[in-house]
């Protein structure tokens, strides 16, 4: 399974950058090496390296509780396993864009981790099944479609503060992709997501 490949994948080049800091800053998404020395493969490579167990962790264990779900149900709703990567990395591309325009021109500024593609797999998901219950904290169950939205105003109040060393400005972007997604590849969609309401 896609799923599982890649979370396979990610968590033997994560734990590889945790002791190698030459191979993580090679990964790492640094928006002005991006642009000035061409390295575009960055835009993907970033969501392979993480910067600890725990991120890790949790990003790996919420694209797995989502992952499987929307690779199973692509085929079924006439998308094929192509659909399913452009999904993912498309979210992991997505994601990066706006700190890649705003920060080109910082030498500093860098972004790692799976969080921009692991919200566009979990806003897919909400968008097929909104009502669908999301654990807020990992405790209380409440609907999938107030769950994202919660989530979507927390990411825009986090973005405009600053320290938490927390990418939001790439789980906002990440999560907005993977709503309009299907809505891409099939535009009939949108009157089945209209039929939840």
């Amino acid at each position: 399974m896609i799923t599982y490949l890649i979370i396979g994948v990610t968590v033997v080049v994560s734990y590889l950058c945790f002791q190698n800091e030459s191979l993580f800053r090679k990964l790492a998404f640094i928006p002005y090496r991006t642009v000035r020395d061409n390295e575009w493969y960055r835009l993907i490579t970033h969501g392979f390296v993480h910067a600890d167990m725990t991120h890790l962790l949790v990003n790996m264990f919420t694209f797995w509780s989502f992952g499987l779900y929307m690779e199973k149900l692509f085929p079924y709703v006439g998308f094929g396993k192509f659909a399913y990567l452009g999904l993912y990395f498309g979210g992991m591309i997505a994601a990066s864009l706006y700190d890649l325009i705003r920060r080109r021109n910082n030498p500093y500024y860098m972004s790692i981790g799976a969080s921009g593609a692991v919200s566009a797999v979990l806003f897919t998901s909400i968008f097929f099944d909104p009502w669908g219950k999301i654990l807020f904290f990992a405790i209380l169950p409440i609907p999938g479609i107030i769950f994202g939205v919660l989530y979507l105003a927390y990411c825009q109040y986090m973005a405009k503060r600053v320290g938490d060393n927390i990418n939001h400005n790439a789980h906002f972007y990440g999560a907005l992709y993977g709503f309009l997604y299907p809505i891409f590849l099939d535009p009939s969609l949108i009157q089945r997501f209209l039929s939840f309401f």
